[in-house]
């Protein structure tokens, strides 16, 4: 393989001069400089990109940690964080981990190891006592409040968005109110656990464990939520639904069951996709796009502290 001496020899210059027509830096004569650039042609010469990594300090790769890559949720997610790197000549490398502690780990191995430049993580199962022995090894970005920690995050407020929900239906009449959750570990979903308890115990409405659903991820999800609501002598008169992609499966499934919505059922969705403007779902608008482009934009962010929170909107439709 033809290196850097080689091109060297084969133009009559030195290795510095083949140096800075390679990496198009000045102080190259024009004839010194068409001679090197007709010896890389003649010889298909190629970069060594390692020696370059090596010498700016920087792979120009990004870890992107997240549980599924197929759901819209994570999708749109991906997208900013995508359009970003593409903005900045980065590349991702996505590490899907099925919430597996291990899986996440291998990213920050590849961090410490600088063969990534940083990590950012969309949902975590790590704990934090993980995470904190690899701060010191380059930037970790998550998509949480990560505030009182040593990492930069973009994060919406869970119980805020989950409390503005609550009030919201309660306004509208509904006392028997419960909830549907991908899964229930999670610094997210334990803040919208708490706003759900705060919020029946601020109108003296008992915690009813049956209201809550969990492992409602997909579309499909909504079908075993009417089930299970349609054996209940005293079902929720409204659910909280943390994807519209469930909420349109439980709207879809309540149409078949002949179970009107919002007369019987009253749904509210999060994430406004598009699925809910085509459904008329209500629900709680999470720009989700903007929020990957800030993940990205924080992994260069020279204090590693910062955190910023992303204000929701609660989007009224045809569902409550």
């Amino acid at each position: 393989m033809t290196n850097i001496r080689d091109i060297a020899k084969m133009a009559g210059v030195s290795v510095t001069t083949v140096s800075r027509v390679i990496n198009n830096q000045p102080y190259v004569t024009q004839e010194k400089k068409e001679a090197v650039l007709n010896a890389i042609k003649i010889s298909n010469y190629q970069k060594n990109i390692n020696a370059v990594h090596l010498r700016t300090g920087k792979t120009f790769l990004m870890g992107v940690v997240l549980p599924f890559s197929n759901h819209p949720y994570f999708s749109l997610l991906i997208k900013g964080i995508s359009d970003e790197a593409l903005k900045h000549n980065y590349k991702l490398i996505l590490f899907q981990t099925n919430y597996q502690e291990s899986k996440e780990i291998e990213a920050f191995n590849m961090l410490k190891h600088k063969l990534i430049d940083a990590v950012i993580i969309c949902s975590r199962s790590c704990d934090w006592s993980i995470i904190a022995d690899y701060i010191n090894y380059g930037p970790i970005v998550l998509c949480e409040d990560g505030r009182g920690k040593k990492v930069a995050s973009t994060f919406v407020d869970h119980y805020k968005s989950f409390s503005t929900a609550l009030e919201y239906l309660y306004e509208k009449g509904h006392t028997r109110v419960g909830y549907c959750i991908g899964r229930r570990s999670g610094t997210n979903s334990e803040r919208r656990e708490l706003a759900y308890k705060d919020f029946l115990k601020k109108i003296n409405e008992p915690f009813r464990s049956h209201y809550i659903f969990d492992d409602c991820l997909n579309f499909e999800d909504g079908e075993q939520v009417v089930k299970s609501i349609k054996h209940m002598n005293n079902p929720p008169s409204a659910l909280l639904v943390t994807s519209d992609q469930v909420a349109a499966g439980i709207v879809t499934c309540c149409q078949n069951e002949n179970i009107s919505i919002p007369d019987e059922l009253s749904l509210i969705g999060f994430d406004n996709e598009p699925i809910a403007k085509f459904m008329n779902i209500t629900t709680i608008d999470i720009p989700l796009v903007e929020i990957g482009r800030k993940l990205f934009l924080q992994t260069f962010d020279d204090k590693k502290t910062l955190h910023e929170e992303i204000m929701v909107q609660l989007i009224e439709r045809k569902t409550v």
